[in-house]
């Protein structure tokens, strides 16, 4: 057999990933419509899935919910920010007061210190986002699953499997694919 290559090789990839999908997405249309005609909620189906988008506007405790949600998120970006700084802060003292030792001109130290500020910065706001986005993606499912009447134990498993795999999943994606990954599975 002849292997496919170049341009041909990406069409291919491209045709299989459709017909995937559309086989996907048909499967799930099937299955939803033979639930329909049988007249039943799936089984394993859980109370959560009726938790959507509208209901941050219902006006009552849904709004709330959603309320709860944003400040909890907006706290989370609070400490990160607090956290970012002060490693910015203490990584630029430290480069300051080394360069200023070894007898180099302050203008000179100011900006060596202002780069490695920066360098800190990044890396303590990568390694936030590593910890934080998964531990707020945990609580909101946590949260969620007792809002809509779910058990204690499905609320805990949810949330741990969402921790777990957020976590897991940002890391993975980012070895393989670099650090943008992280960010489209925490957000």
């Amino acid at each position: 057999m002849q292997r496919i290559s170049g341009k041909n090789e990406d069409a291919v990839d491209l045709l299989t990933g459709i017909l995937v999908l559309s086989f996907l997405a048909d499967s799930l249309i099937t299955a939803e419509k033979c639930r329909q005609l049988r007249g039943v909620e799936h089984p394993s189906r859980s109370r959560t899935e009726r938790f959507t988008f509208t209901n941050c506007f219902d006006m009552r405790l849904g709004t709330m919910a959603c309320l709860l949600k944003e400040l909890i998120k907006l706290y989370l970006y609070y400490i990160r920010a607090l956290y970012v700084q002060k490693a910015r802060t203490e990584a630029a003292e430290k480069a300051l007061a080394e360069n200023l030792s070894k007898g180099q001109d302050f203008d000179h130290s100011v900006a060596v210190a202002r780069e490695k500020g920066k360098a800190a910065a990044r890396r303590a706001s990568r390694q936030a986002k590593h910890v934080m986005g998964p531990m707020a993606s945990a609580g909101w499912d946590l949260f969620e699953t007792t809002y809509m009447g779910g058990s204690a134990a499905e609320a805990i498993v949810r949330s741990c499997g969402t921790f777990v795999g957020a976590y897991s999943g940002g890391i993975a994606g980012e070895g393989k694919m670099g650090g943008w990954v992280l960010l489209l599975g925490v957000k």
